[in-house]
């Protein structure tokens, strides 16, 4: 059955706003050229979207002559304000973006462990509320919160975890009495990552994939066919809870200790630098782990020892990796987070032949790109896909 005439002008419109988003600023024979749709039909939705406030006239092509087809259409990019967060159990950053991504003002700051609840969510809102009027936004849109935890997936909202502070589950209803108005929802950091590094990062050409996030905590992200899998409790990739040889004991519903966590968590990372004698100066807000693992990679080619730590580092690795690609078989896998990133090349092609030798199973390993970076790159996407959604209509199909 063929599409009522509304409803081919929804797909049409949304095809145009989604080549906008991607290309930039088009004429109107770019897009005709680019759609397949006629002249008319694009002269058409142009003039519609342009009425609705979606785009406007964003300049001139440059073309010799002069008419419509010369003048070339954007988004109109204030049509909505955007927050992302990254909500971490030492402290908050926050990017606040135009309507197609463009970052406006960053801010962080760092909450102590010995921060009360309410102070804490008191400290994170006004963050919120100071990138915001730094970005000159009356209101924001969407809000997307990165944060470590399980979320529910019927409420959509942080579970209680004893492992987290209070205060991040306080958050979310913080910020909707603050910005009463703003669509606002929250993720798991690792899916964040793992979204950041599918679109931008090292695993743009791939649609199965594990990313294994290596930071203050361990955490993994599974993207099956191009879908992240979240599982029935929203718990899919708590691999910091795996047993694994090599610990003290075993896990427990509440704490992870003795789990994978225990042997690749950044606490472990240090200590296990230690022992090999590996240093390094802390290198700002990453965790100090980072720094040892990037000073090991670089020292690694001349001091034995250091080359020793990337080896049995790699050994507590891809024990977690390997028991992900036997469930799994992704046939990649991403070292995401701080330490994937600082580990690099050194630390992938180590892990890789490790899981050669113990998985059937062909598994490629690649160093993350974007490092910590990811989460809050992964919930600015999410902030700018739920407002395009909510305002250029529900994606065709």
């Amino acid at each position: 059955m063929p599409a009522s005439p509304s409803t081919a002008r929804a797909i049409n419109d949304r095809l145009a706003l989604r080549l906008l988003q991607q290309e930039g600023p088009l004429t109107a024979g770019q897009l005709k050229q680019l759609t397949g749709l006629s002249r008319p039909t694009v002269a058409d939705l142009v003039e519609r979207l342009t009425v609705s406030g979606l785009i406007e006239v964003a300049g001139e092509s440059g073309e010799q002559r002069r008419g419509p087809n010369a003048k070339l259409y954007g988004i109109v990019a204030d049509r909505a304000h955007l927050a992302a967060l990254d909500v971490r159990t030492e402290g908050v950053a926050v990017l606040v973006s135009d309507l197609v991504g463009r970052v406006l003002a960053e801010a962080s700051v760092p909450i102590g462990d010995d921060t009360g609840t309410g102070p804490a969510v008191e400290q994170a809102v006004s963050l919120v509320e100071r990138a915001a009027k730094e970005a000159g936004a009356d209101g924001l849109h969407t809000v997307a919160i990165g944060a470590p935890g399980l979320i529910d997936p019927v409420s959509g909202e942080l579970r209680v975890s004893t492992g987290l502070p209070e205060w991040h589950r306080r958050l979310m209803a913080a910020l909707h009495e603050k910005f009463p108005e703003a669509r606002i929802g929250v993720e798991n950091e690792t899916n964040l990552a793992a979204l950041a590094e599918q679109r931008d990062g090292a695993a743009r050409d791939r649609d199965t994939f594990v990313l294994l996030w290596l930071g203050v905590g361990i955490g993994a992200a599974v993207v099956l066919d191009g879908t992240l899998r979240r599982g029935v409790s929203g718990g899919a990739g708590e691999v910091g809870f795996l047993p694994v040889p090599g610990t003290s004991g075993l896990p427990s519903a509440t704490d992870c200790d003795g789990g994978f966590h225990s042997l690749a968590g950044a606490e472990a990372v240090a200590a296990l630098a230690a022992e090999h004698g590996v240093t390094a100066a802390p290198a700002g807000p990453e965790p100090h782990a980072a720094a040892l693992v990037r000073e090991a990679v670089r020292r690694s080619a001349t001091v034995p020892a250091a080359g020793e730590f990337l080896d049995v580092l790699a050994d507590r690795v891809a024990l977690g990796a390997a028991a992900v690609v036997a469930v799994l078989d992704p046939g990649c896998v991403v070292l995401a987070g701080e330490v994937g990133l600082a580990g690099g090349d050194a630390l992938a092609d180590r892990v890789r032949a490790r899981l050669a030798r113990m998985s059937p199973l062909a598994a490629e390993v690649r160093p993350g790109a974007l490092g910590g970076g990811a989460v809050l790159r992964g919930a600015l996407l999410t902030a700018r896909d739920r407002a395009q959604d909510e305002l250029f209509g529900p994606p065709e199909g």
